[in-house]
């Protein structure tokens, strides 16, 4: 059931320099602080005008972007199709959310959108896929409120969504009940494929940006695993070696350009983040974070910038930190704070803004540091779109070069700067 019934508040006050606003969810001071409350998932849509998170009690709210904080109002700005219905939007899911994401993403260049010849997407329709605690995933069209599809097929937790950057309809979702499912949404949500493989919960998934490979973490089976988009088969095992017998993995994401993929992992007093190369599966960095309380510091999310210059983090003591892959320490974070309760996190398309989704059902929103990528980034990112590692290696490329183009420049370990130099760290 779609409503335009207003549900959250603004809020604009905040000591860090980088914070923007907050969305509050109005609900009796009953509920306040209870299992159920938690806003585990945000998302923007592709072309960055609608913004979405699960507010808790099974409820998905919509709003336009930007968001204009001065009169706690929204910009209501004309849609590209000529559409002005910029109204807030209210998704009641019956179930707790989990997971959402909007879709289709339009593909990066003209020839996959001409390859992608899919008839339904000329009507521009803007679905919302929601992940319920039950198993279910809803499909909502957005500029109407209607629900399109229900998708059954999980028997757990749909912990996470994501469409490929193809322009097509079909979507994967990742569950604790350890599977994947691959669906076709062009043909009224059939399931395509399972993926198996996993031996416990799934906490996160990914694609590439080709739409080669599909990349999910296992919270407690410490697996990161790569499928098989195309042939919908099991690839591999991404395996590191590391002195800790108990952790757990959190999150995932591949760089823009498909050539990194990251992986978020955490345990007692220590977070880290391993950099992979999913081609060779080779390991090409670790940067990791000690804290001197045990047991307060959990990573909870990652995701890369669209630009591919940073990487978005939310841990338990901190909000949001923002990392360049490569370089020690942070180029922005904000002030320590265990009770920042930060669960998820997401890019604006066009970069520039994070937002990040609480324990407490609200969203914050941050500035991002915007910088101007380097020619020789450029160069990089439209390269390895297309040229995985086993294709660069043979090429007649002197060895500096070659480094740069592979991610091989980068030291093997970091740490952050608020690290302890007294944990040992063998890996």
């Amino acid at each position: 059931m779609c409503s335009n019934e207003n549900n959250a508040v603004f809020q604009s006050t905040s000591s860090d320099s980088a914070f923007i606003l907050e969305l509050k969810t109005r609900r009796p001071p009953s509920l306040e602080g209870r299992p159920g409350c938690e806003s585990w998932s945000v998302d923007f849509s592709p072309d960055g005008a609608w913004f979405a998170w699960s507010m808790g009690h099974g409820i998905v709210w919509v709003v336009a972007w930007p968001l204009d904080s001065e009169d706690g109002g929204l910009l209501v700005r004309e849609s590209q199709n000529g559409e002005t219905d910029r109204e807030d939007k209210s998704f009641s899911c019956g179930h707790p959310v989990w997971g959402l994401a909007f879709g289709p993403r339009p593909p990066k260049s003209a020839a996959a959108a001409a390859h992608s010849g899919n008839t339904q997407l000329k009507g521009k329709r803007l679905l919302l896929a929601t992940g319920l605690e039950n198993g279910m995933i809803k499909i909502w069209n957005v500029l109407t409120g209607d629900a399109v599809y229900d998708l059954h097929g999980h028997e757990g937790v749909v912990r996470d969504l994501v469409f490929p950057q193809n322009g097509t309809l079909t979507l994967v979702s990742s569950s604790r009940d350890k599977t994947l499912i691959i669906w076709d949404l062009t043909q009224e949500g059939k399931k395509v494929q399972v993926l198996s493989g996993h031996k416990d919960w799934i906490s996160s998934c990914c694609i590439s940006s080709d739409c080669s490979m599909i990349a999910s973490v296992g919270r407690f089976d410490r697996m990161v695993c790569l499928w098989s988009l195309r042939s919908y088969t099991f690839i591999r095992n991404l395996t590191g070696g590391t002195h800790k017998t108990f952790y757990l993995l959190a999150s995932c994401d591949f760089s823009p350009d498909g050539a990194m993929l990251a992986t978020a992992a955490f345990s007692g007093s220590t977070w880290w983040i391993d950099l992979w190369d999913p081609y060779t599966a080779e390991k090409l960095t670790t940067l990791v974070d000690y804290c001197e309380i045990y047991g307060q510091n959990q990573i909870s999310a990652i995701q890369f910038s669209p630009d591919g210059l940073h990487l978005a983090i939310v841990t338990e003591d901190r909000a949001l930190q923002i990392w360049e892959p490569g370089k020690k320490g942070m180029v922005m974070q904000t002030k320590v704070d265990q009770a920042s309760n930060g669960l998820c996190c997401n890019f604006h398309p066009q970069g520039g803004v994070v937002a990040t989704g609480t324990r407490d059902g609200h969203v914050r929103f941050w500035r991002a540091p915007r910088t101007v990528p380097s020619l020789c980034h450029l160069c990089r990112s439209i390269l390895r779109h297309s040229v995985s590692t086993h294709q660069m290696e043979p090429l007649p490329l002197p060895k500096r070069i070659l480094e740069y183009l592979t991610y091989r420049n980068i030291p093997t370990r970091l740490k952050t700067e608020s690290s302890s130099d007294e944990e040992e760290w063998e890996r």
